[in-house]
């Protein structure tokens, strides 16, 4: 397609060819890589076992174990083969029921999720906050950047159950609470959405942080509401007007596409549980803190003791077994 000429009288085809043509070539170069570390390691192997030499035996692990991370990654990335896999992901996580501690609830997914999206090697970026008067978030949006971070993130959809001795009670009593999370794929010029200004209502308002402190004096928060789906974004971490409803209007297009594909495919299961309320009996995953410790997922019947790693971002194994699941693994 880039050898055609008519590519390049449209600047935004010739950007996205050239960046699906530096993924391939990323993605040829990374084959070659692990081809070679391979090939190292079983000649170094082999060559232990004729000279019977077992010093040797601690370079192979040197060779070895960076390359079964890069085999794990490869694995799952092959089962990414969806369209929109490859495309960033905009998340939004929300408190459902449970009060304070929902809220408390939500802004520990935030710091999860953000944790996990920085050891994967993406971007997180966060686009709104709606904080809440005594503790945590009401809700938290937020761009996870990088090669396949929605194919990574699209099985976090769902309800979340947090279960815990209340740091907001009292009397010390165990609370059950629960956010939610969505996921989109961040649309991009390749795919249209046609939007109508006419469907659009816009206002702007102060961005302001806990206690109602203004971040600035401007009005630069934006919030779109589409009139016909009754969708709400808004956009509030920049300082800028015009940027701030640039972001919410691609939010806008990223859920208006996530819609019209569930519209269109008939297999609505993968995506039944972002429908679901955040209550009891929804989740997809449970966070148990007291009286034991244990992270549960519900769809796969993975399990761990080890609640503070996970909340510490380590999901990866959680995504893994989601990923395996679809395809009957």
């Amino acid at each position: 397609m880039l050898a055609q000429p008519e590519t390049f009288e449209d600047p935004k085809k010739l950007q996205l060819f050239g960046r699906e043509k530096r993924r391939l070539e990323l993605e040829v170069s990374r084959v070659e890589r692990i081809e070679g570390e391979l090939k190292s390691a079983l000649e170094l192997l082999d060559l232990a076992k004729a000279e019977e030499d077992t010093s040797l035996l601690e370079e192979i692990r040197r060779l070895v174990l960076p390359l079964e991370q890069d085999l794990a990654a490869f694995e799952i990335e092959v089962l990414l083969g969806e369209d929109d896999d490859k495309r960033n992901a905009i998340l939004t996580v929300q408190a459902g029921s449970g009060g304070t501690d929902a809220m408390d609830f939500c802004q520990m997914l935030l710091r999860m999720y953000v944790r996990f999206s920085e050891e994967a090697g993406f971007e997180a970026e966060i686009l709104d906050l709606q904080e809440a008067e005594e503790a945590g978030l009401k809700s938290a949006t937020f761009l996870v950047a990088g090669e396949n971070a929605y194919g990574y993130l699209k099985s976090e959809r769902g309800v979340h159950r947090l279960v815990r001795i209340s740091p907001f009670d009292t009397n010390k009593r165990r609370h059950t609470s629960f956010a939610s999370v969505s996921v989109y794929p961040e649309i991009e010029d390749d795919i249209a959405v046609e939007i109508d200004e006419k469907d659009l209502r816009v206002d702007t308002f102060r961005a302001s942080g806990k206690g109602g402190q203004h971040i600035n004096k401007t009005d630069s928060a934006v919030r779109i509401t589409h009139i016909p789906t009754g969708i709400v974004v808004q956009c509030q971490n920049e300082r800028s007007q015009f940027k701030n409803k640039a972001m919410a209007l691609k939010i806008l297009k990223s859920r208006l596409y996530d819609m019209l594909k569930k519209e269109q495919e008939a297999k609505l299961l993968s995506y039944s549980q972002g429908q679901k309320e955040a209550t009891f009996g929804s989740q997809i995953r449970s966070y148990v803190l007291q009286p034991y410790q244990l992270v549960k997922d519900h769809r796969t019947g993975l399990e761990t003791s080890d609640v503070q790693a996970v909340l510490d971002g380590q999901v990866f194994p959680f995504i893994k077994k989601a990923l395996l699941a679809r395809v009957g693994g």
